[in-house]
């Protein structure tokens, strides 16, 4: 890319999806999944996208990712044609996806195998580092069987840390949480996203849950029913930390509402 990520001013695109389509296929025939679907996310921006029930929200995740390919349209990142996987993008997954035969230092290790130029204790060290980050110190021999589901996805927010990526991508990431626990991880987690000392310049993240959405995004975008094409589109210009029992909050979670209805 001819300008990195880390040069663009904030608020400029680092993701833009440009009419997007998806369909499959049924004997021949094509079901539309997503259609002509465009958005952006900028610089130091947390984007959140929703939707119903079986939309097509972790679809379109995935076709940001480069694992999925699209129909028509295209995706951007700096600039730059999403053709497949890439360096600069990692993706956090609803179930935790750990190997459980690895500790937890070895699965964080595990996302850093494919980069050569790293030394063996080189990986340990970022490895090590992230899980630190995470609130993870003293647990790096730990296999993931001994650990709680918040503690395992920590364990995978690690892992996608410590390949120091410049946009995360992140599908329904406390949804197997308990409340408590999931009120306790976003915190964490959205304090370590925004923090200018870490890689990271642009977060997308699915979720169904309207006030975590309300709580954690700068921008909403919110999608149809399938076939799936952009219902709405907010900036959320609540200051932070958010108070999740104001007027102003539960107005917002309203306006979400209205579209998903």
């Amino acid at each position: 890319m001819a300008t990195t990520l880390a040069q663009l001013p904030a608020g400029s695109p680092v993701v833009t999806v440009d009419h997007v389509s998806l369909n499959y296929f049924n004997d021949k025939e094509p079901l539309p999944v997503l259609v002509d679907v465009s958005m952006t996310a900028g610089k130091d921006e947390f984007v959140a996208l929703t939707g119903p029930s079986g939309c097509g929200k972790s679809t379109l995740l995935r076709i940001i990712s480069g694992l999925n390919k699209a129909s028509a349209g295209t995706v951007k990142i700096g600039g730059a044609e999403v053709t497949g996987p890439r360096p600069e993008i990692t993706m956090v997954f609803q179930n935790f996806v750990l190997l459980p035969w690895r500790t937890a230092l070895e699965n964080v290790m595990f996302a850093l195998s494919s980069r050569r130029e790293l030394s063996e204790a080189q990986k340990k060290d970022k490895a090590s580092k992230a899980l630190e980050e995470c609130g993870l110190s003293g647990f790096e021999n730990v296999y993931p069987g001994e650990l709680s589901g918040g503690m395992k996805q920590r364990v995978g927010v690690a892992r996608a840390l410590a390949t120091e990526p410049e946009v995360m991508l992140m599908d329904e990431p406390f949804s197997s949480l308990d409340d408590l626990t999931a009120e306790r991880l976003r915190k964490d987690i959205y304090a370590l996203l925004i923090n200018p000392t870490t890689s990271i310049k642009t977060v997308i993240m699915v979720s169904h849950n309207v006030e975590e959405i309300i709580e954690l995004a700068d921008k909403v975008v919110v999608l149809s029913s399938r076939p799936a094409h952009v219902a709405g589109e907010f900036t959320i210009d609540l200051p932070r930390p958010r108070n999740k029992k104001s007027p102003e909050f539960f107005s917002w979670v309203d306006k979400v509402y209205s579209l998903l209805s």
